[in-house]
């Protein structure tokens, strides 16, 4: 689709460079103050060399199934430290583990169960690693939306506790909401797909000589898929904001049981 040379390298550079630009400029930032564009500079600069480093490893993995498996293995660790550390920096950030595992073990298990995927690197590594990008976009988004919003309105949190609620209760009560916009990105794309855009799976097989009934049939069960992985993955998240698993505090989860001190500092 596009010819592998250096022109290909010079127009990635650029667009790279006004990526950067563009966020300097505007000064985009996290709610701490760091600016976006270092990280936008980073983020492409490991993407090349990730991709240059996978598209060698991938030839080697597939070979043996325990390769495979470790690959595999490790595409999961990755998604669980980038999740969990975007949403937090305690040492609560690998409790981002649940809710990845279990929106994408299952979908994996019933595609070997029933054959629909064998055990072979050259299908499975696509598809699991498709699974996993979208629980970790779903955890980061649930996760860093509950907290962001408990913070800011704890004081509703405490008129909650006053009322009777249980902790869990009176977080949930605030949370849900924010936490169900993560499942936007998903259902826009699943809404709108054929319409505005041609997804990844759907180009790919079509480039690979796929008729376009085999290559929608695949798309769609990709898009099904992610929905599902995507609504438990935010499920989950949801449950350990509100038991307090996964938090922002300094100290341990007994280090504060009042959301206002916990969620404010």
């Amino acid at each position: 689709m596009l010819p592998v040379n250096p022109t290909l390298g010079i127009v990635l550079g650029a667009l790279l460079v006004a990526a950067v630009g563009v966020a300097a400029v505007a000064r985009l930032a996290d709610h701490d103050g760091r600016g976006y564009a270092r990280a936008i500079g980073t983020a492409g600069l490991r993407a090349a060399v990730q991709l240059a480093a996978v598209s060698y490893v991938i030839g080697w993995v597939v070979r043996a199934v325990p390769l495979l498996l470790g690959f595999i293995a490790l595409m999961f660790a990755v998604a669980v430290r980038t999740a969990g550390r975007r949403i937090t920096t305690n040492r609560t950030w690998w409790w981002a583990a649940v809710p990845i595992a279990a929106g994408v073990l299952p979908v994996v298990a019933v595609l070997l169960l029933t054959g629909l995927v064998p055990l072979k690197g050259i299908a499975l590594i696509p598809i699991t690693g498709i699974l996993i990008g979208g629980a970790l976009t779903a955890t980061v988004l649930a996760g860093r939306r509950c907290l962001d919003e408990l913070r800011s309105r704890h004081g509703e949190v405490e008129a909650g506790l006053a009322l009777g609620l249980l902790e869990r209760e009176a977080r949930l009560e605030v949370a849900r909401p924010v936490a169900s916009d993560a499942l936007l990105p998903g259902l826009d794309q699943t809404r709108t797909v054929g319409l505005v855009t041609l997804p990844g799976a759907f180009v790919g097989m079509l480039l690979g000589g796929a008729s376009p009934v085999d290559a929608g049939a695949v798309q769609l069960f990709v898009l099904v898929a992610l929905l599902v992985v995507q609504a438990v993955a935010v499920a989950l998240v949801l449950e350990l904001v509100a038991r307090g698993r996964l938090h922002r505090r300094a100290g341990g989860p007994a280090a504060s049981r009042t959301l206002g001190r916990a969620e404010g500092e």
